[in-house]
């Protein structure tokens, strides 16, 4: 058999050097993955580490019931329970005006939600019939294997535009690949590898339909030179200037589960191994080796967490062959989401990122156990204390649409439950502020992600203080070069908004036209009155952070287009215990109106001269002064007295802003007189207390 590997080696997707300098956008051709597969192929002495067709999925076979009950454990009886509550669930139909929706009027939701739905529906089944083994589940998860191999794609509708016909019907004469069709393939191959006999005996035709729409949807279409321009995310022929997200991790971890699980020729399974890699390996050469995820910690668990699952099946597949989770990159990519994290749910939240997530707890803790990362895994453990239990919640699989990551944490819970049982035993000694404050001492209280250039400061009476520079061409970019966010605690007080629910303009030539995507609507002046420009090439300079002194600055006058005529705007922050100071020296080379310095903040705002209340007391805010309140925490922001202030609310109307911020966030605008001086210094003070400090 001709052996697809032979004569592998590592490509060139940039010019001959190992490294192509874009300023913060540094390719450097790492090739991690590939290298480890060729070390561990010529240490065996073959081309080919995994054999298709092999028996390599690391998992009890279905009727092995001692097996299953080990690996669920105490979780069985949960897991069975919800598969009941889908005996009777009827799988969705997603009919043509569902799709086209999407191009008519922008809605996603109206396609998505029901095929999440249905693919969660799969995912709970499948892991009923695993847990109990009577064959209760399997007629009611067989008529959603056929339904779903009788639907003509697995692909969005947000996503079919990428196809060449440009529309958001799927085009069944072109098959492309995407975030869902990937996470879907995996889910239907995982329920034929368990249950194919089982399938077989109701009729083999359920198996063959079954390899037919893998085959069609998933291998071909990974394989077909043809698609590979609707496959943008596979990277290949990589140009300067382009973005490689967290599509490439996601995608990639999908289609080498199908193909190592549903591929039969070697050939084949060959050369998608070949391309996988190749194709992972430019997302982690394009990618900050600070560790940093620039699209922020929501999509941490899409871009280093598949990243993660790329590198476990790779492992799992090659028999522990093939590891780079020794590898400090790969560890800071997972240690990064324990450092974002601000408590309460609340996160560092920078570009199209939300302020409240709960990390995926099962994903930090199995990718903390491969890299070895205390840090990570008492953070996982940390995530699953309950307040209103008064006491850690035991480990449980999670039951949502994604099936390799149900399997996975079902073989890490024994593992995790021990930990949670230690925890609460230290809680029986004492006060659970020590226990989860021992969980995390092994946290820098600050970060600096260099060549993303994030800054994380805490403060000693645990405010946090985030800021960064970057550029106006970030994965998921907001027009935001410089802005900072600060919480007294985990209450925010200076915030970035995010963005809201997405729809067709989010991702389209309209998407600046979004307020929360302007920097205008981020802690950033106006410059001239001129906002910043998106683009690769607005972006910072001069960018300094001395962690010591907690001291961060950099100059942002890149960052806005020529028309703001300005020479140089360097931005300097300064962290003191409960106090951060703001500096602003500028040189404009014309004045053409005035400069306003925006501060956006989530509570209530009270402008000099104003009455609040705080602390059960009254107060005035004396002049040059502004309050903001927000329940227990209160920011007092001193300003020049050259400089007017005004507020403007936004309303927040959509769910996913609204949830975080509640019904709107205020911008505190600082004005200057049209006929500012050309150069000079705007300089702030920000005091944060707080009734809840730690």
């Amino acid at each position: 058999m001709k052996n697809s590997f032979a004569g592998f080696a590592v490509s060139a997707l940039v010019a001959t050097g190992l490294c192509c300098p874009l300023g913060l956008r540094a390719y450097e051709e790492r090739n991690y993955i590939t290298e480890a597969y060729l070390e561990a192929a010529e240490k065996a002495g073959t081309g080919s580490l995994v054999t298709a067709g092999g028996d390599w999925f690391p998992y009890p076979d279905y009727d092995d019931r001692d097996g299953w009950a080990r690996i669920f454990g105490n979780d069985t009886g949960r897991i069975i329970a919800q598969g009941e509550k889908l005996l009777d669930y009827r799988w969705q139909i997603i009919p043509a005006s569902a799709y086209l929706e999407y191009e008519r009027s922008g809605d996603r939701k109206i396609m998505e939600t029901p095929i999440d739905e249905n693919r969660t529906a799969l995912n709970r089944l499948l892991l009923a019939e695993l847990a109990e083994g009577k064959g209760r589940f399997t007629d009611q998860l067989v008529d959603g294997l056929w339904m779903s191999c009788q639907m003509t794609s697995w692909v969005l509708s947000a996503h079919n535009p990428r196809q060449s016909s440009h529309r958001s019907l799927p085009d069944p004469r072109e098959y492309i690949i995407d975030l869902v069709s990937g996470n879907y393939g995996a889910t239907v191959s995982i329920a034929y590898h368990f249950l194919k006999d089982e399938i077989d005996r109701i009729d083999p035709s359920i198996s063959y339909c079954i390899e037919t729409a893998v085959k069609e949807r998933i291998l071909d279409p990974f394989l077909n030179p043809g698609v590979r321009k609707c496959n943008w995310w596979m990277a290949e022929g990589w140009k300067p200037g382009e973005i490689i997200n967290n599509w490439n991790p996601w995608c990639n971890s999908n289609v080498l589960l199908c193909f190592l699980l549903m591929e039969k020729d070697q050939e084949r399974l060959d050369q998608a191994m070949k391309l996988s890699m190749e194709s992972t390996d430019r997302f982690l050469n394009f990618v900050k080796g600070d560790g940093a995820c620039e699209e922020g910690p929501s999509y941490w668990g899409h871009a280093a967490g598949k990243l993660f699952d790329y590198l476990e099946i790779l492992y799992e597949a090659t028999g522990g062959r093939v590891s780079i989770f020794g590898n400090s990159q790969i560890r800071r990519m997972g240690e990064y989401i324990s450092r974002s994290y601000i408590g309460d749910s609340k996160v560092v939240n920078f570009a199209d990122a939300t302020a409240v997530i709960k990390p995926d707890i099962y994903l930090v803790y199995r990718y903390g156990k491969a890299v070895g990362s205390e840090e990570m895994m008492d953070f996982a453990t940390c995530l699953l204390y309950s307040p209103e239990k008064g006491r850690f919640s035991s480990p449980a699989v999670p039951l949502g649409n994604d099936t390799y990551r149900s399997i996975e944490t079902a073989g890490i819970l024994h593992d995790l439950q021990d930990r949670v049982d230690e925890a609460n035993r230290e809680l029986a000694v004492s006060t659970a502020p020590d226990v989860l404050r021992s969980l995390r001492a092994g946290v820098p209280s600050s970060s600096w992600y260099d060549e993303t250039e994030f800054c994380y400061i805490r403060d000693a009476s645990g405010n946090f203080f985030a800021a960064k520079g970057g550029f106006n061409n970030e994965s998921h970019n907001h027009n935001d070069v410089g802005t900072f966010i600060l919480y007294a605690g985990d209450t925010p007080l200076f915030v970035d908004a995010g963005v809201g629910t997405y729809t067709r303009k989010t991702f389209s030539s309209e998407r600046y036209t979004i307020w929360s995507m302007q920097s205008n609507w981020h802690s950033l002046p106006i410059i001239n009155g001129v906002p910043q420009s998106f683009g690769q090439e607005y972006r910072s300079s001069d960018v300094s952070c001395r962690l010591e002194e907690k001291r961060f600055s950099l100059d942002i006058s890149r960052a806005y287009p020529d028309s703001a005529s300005c020479r140089s705007w360097t931005r300097r922050y300064a962290v003191r215990d409960g106090l951060l100071e703001i500096r602003d020296s500028y040189r404009l080379l014309s004045r053409k109106a005035a400069d306003v310095e925006n501060f956006l903040v989530c509570g209530e705002v009270f402008l000099p001269g104003c009455k609040y209340q705080y602390g059960g007391e009254e107060h005035v805010v004396p002049r040059g002064r502004i309050v903001v309140v927000n329940g227990p925490a209160a920011a007092e922001l001193s300003y020049p007295a050259s400089l007017g202030p005004s507020v403007t609310e936004m309303r927040l109307e959509d769910p996913r802003l609204s949830g975080v911020w509640g019904d709107r966030l205020v911008r505190i605008s600082l004005t200057s007189a049209s006929d500012a001086p050309l150069s000079g210094t705007y300089a702030f003070s920000i005091r944060v207390c707080s009734d809840t400090a730690p």
